[in-house]
């Protein structure tokens, strides 16, 4: 198919609202034509021109299985001839999702008992909140709904979900955190930690922050504690050691339920099928989305664990219907999709790829910039990785904001043919490639991001920058 792309480009800036886009800068061209991306295959994309990029980011971390899987496509399609669309109230079902819902509870950590449908990450982390208010007022405990989150930690960028994302952007302007989210502190030992500081004192001590917290709130009013296994969006920061044993302790304590949001992290990404299971966690709620469909099509889910759900059932004769659902919950063409991707996960052991290539990445990383004069940090696990950018190693001193490292190298790996991403919150370099990738492609990753790298790095010097 040929497309005018000057046409598509007029069309697009004239009608599309861009999500995390400078309007203005936009509308005036000034950050020129949009990027039309036409086709994909493996872990590759191709804009309308003809130009292939390595997609080290997978979209949004969410193309696990990769693109122009035909097996998914073609799911989507037998189910969209049976059966488009029928709804899920009032006890109707389709044969994919009585099959994928059996499949989440069975494959997930803890104790599930259910799973709800949404469109999308931030619409379940909605749905988790409603669940965690209705809980406590089925036990009798109406105040007892506040919900904490993570200083960096996020969780979608609806009303409720946007409140619970804990990076100061998300709110400027929108009116938000809504009165009821409170936040406490990131677990990155790298900037968090006191001088002399181990990991595990760190964890300790975040974890004594989150208790005193809870305290200072009233034990009575807090409902549940929401956190990503792995910070994404916050950096890529995997927790330091001994950080969710000490977190759960706290919890436990105070009866508060832990909502582990597994939207990044599921699937696979961290070498485990879900990060909770990584890292010793024990949700009594989870949220999924992304990797759940890798993005084929819109999906999401709250699984509720045995515990919640024993409550909901239990004060069914005294409340009614269980009211909330969205049109669009359990839509059977993303059931099918789920059930086809799962297969490809299973069947060629994406989680166990993740460890391994993952692993690898890891190395390379290390290896080629670990020691850089303006690399603080590189961390990861599974295939999930960033580099942080410092201007002084010694002091932990970060660049100027006005020098724009982060992006500059993001912009530098584009133009040399790799999509990695400008993490918010500092100067980073995130990856995030398909579960699909192999050492090969890897070390066309970790090739070009070096380069990339290097050449930004001499510009700084070039223009006077001290780097220590």
């Amino acid at each position: 198919m040929t497309i005018d792309i000057t046409k598509i480009a007029e069309m697009d800036r004239n009608s599309v609202l861009h999500p995390f886009t400078q309007l203005k800068d936009f509308a005036s061209g000034k950050m020129g034509d949009p990027t039309i991306v036409e086709t994909g295959k493996g872990i590759r994309i191709e804009d309308a021109s003809g130009k292939q990029l390595i997609d080290g980011f997978a979209g949004l971390y969410c193309v696990n299985v990769g693109y122009g899987r035909t097996e998914v496509a073609e799911a989507i399609s037998r189910q969209a001839y049976r059966l488009a669309y029928y709804h899920s109230y009032a006890a109707h079902t389709t044969d994919e999702l009585a099959i994928l819902s059996d499949r989440l509870v069975k494959m997930a950590p803890g104790k599930m008992s259910k799973v709800f449908y949404g469109m999308s990450g931030s619409d379940a982390n909605e749905t988790q909140a409603k669940l965690v208010w209705y809980y406590s007022n089925l036990r009798g405990k109406p105040n007892k709904k506040k919900i904490i989150s993570r200083e960096r930690g996020y969780h979608g960028c609806s009303v409720i979900s946007g409140s619970m994302t804990g990076m100061s952007f998300y709110h400027d302007h929108m009116d938000l955190p809504l009165t009821g989210i409170i936040h406490t502190g990131t677990p990155h030992h790298y900037w968090g930690a006191e001088a002399g500081e181990t990991e595990l004192e760190f964890s300790k001590r975040r974890a004594a922050e989150l208790e005193a917290l809870i305290l200072r709130e009233d034990p009575d009013t807090i409902g549940a504690f929401i956190a990503e296994p792995v910070l994404g969006t916050g950096g890529i920061t995997p927790p330091p050691q001994g950080y969710w044993e000490e977190i759960q302790t706290v919890l436990k304590k105070y009866d508060v339920l832990l909502i582990a949001d597994e939207v990044i992290t599921g699937f696979g990404r961290t070498g485990s099928m879900f990060g909770s299971q990584h890292y010793g966690i024990e949700p009594d709620l989870i949220t999924v989305a992304k990797g759940l469909t890798s993005a084929y099509f819109p999906l999401s889910g709250a699984i509720v664990g045995e515990k919640v759900y024993k409550v909901m059932e239990e004060g069914a004769d005294r409340v009614g219907a269980f009211s909330h659902g969205y049109t669009y919950s359990g839509h059977p063409i993303g059931a099918a999709a789920a059930n086809a991707v799962l297969d490809i996960v299973e069947k060629e052991d994406l989680p166990g790829n993740a460890r391994d290539v993952g692993g690898y990445f890891q190395e390379q990383l290390k290896a080629k910039f670990a020691q850089l004069p303006i690399v603080g940090e590189v961390r990861g696990v599974g295939l999930m990785a960033a580099i942080e950018f410092v201007a002084n190693r010694q002091k932990k001193q970060r660049f100027a904001p006005e020098l724009t490292v982060g992006a500059r190298i993001s912009k530098a790996t584009r133009s040399r043919g790799l999509i990695a991403r400008a993490m918010p919150q500092g100067d980073i370099l995130g990856f995030a490639p398909p579960l699909v990738t192999t050492k090969q492609e890897v070390d066309e990753i970790v090739s070009i991001a070096e380069s990339a790298v290097r050449a930004v790095m001499d510009e700084l010097v070039q223009t006077g920058e001290k780097i220590l």
